[in-house]
């Protein structure tokens, strides 16, 4: 099976991506961290450490410490794709954080975002 270019991409790059479209919504890097940490269960400094080791996206996920159980609550669309119905895990944990930012760029409540029910 062909590997997705996006999981040789540097999380560092796509990180302030993240920052930068939560951002232009109003809404703040420590939100974007917030969701991460909720998401992977890294803290601060395991995610500044991520981020100046260039980990690509695939590494970032799979070195994760504590993807959250309650994720697998994240339904809806992403790139046009429901994100409960992929099947590659990988890729599904990038469209959960997708749509967990999407949801945060909406204005929705980070509150709402992070109690998710399995």
């Amino acid at each position: 099976m062909t590997q997705h270019r996006i999981y040789r991409m540097s999380f560092a790059r796509i990180y302030p991506l993240l920052v930068a479209k939560a951002e232009r919504k109003g809404r703040t890097k420590a939100e974007v961290d917030q969701v991460i940490h909720w998401l992977t269960g890294y803290d601060q400094g395991a995610l500044a450490s991520q981020l100046a080791k260039n980990s690509d996206y695939e590494t970032f996920f799979v070195q994760a410490p504590a993807l959250n159980p309650a994720r697998f609550g994240i339904k809806g669309i992403v790139c046009g794709v429901r994100v409960e119905e992929i099947a590659e895990p990988v890729m599904r944990e990038i469209r959960y954080l997708d749509k967990l930012i999407d949801e945060l760029a909406r204005g929705k409540a980070i509150d709402k975002i992070l109690l998710r029910r399995p």
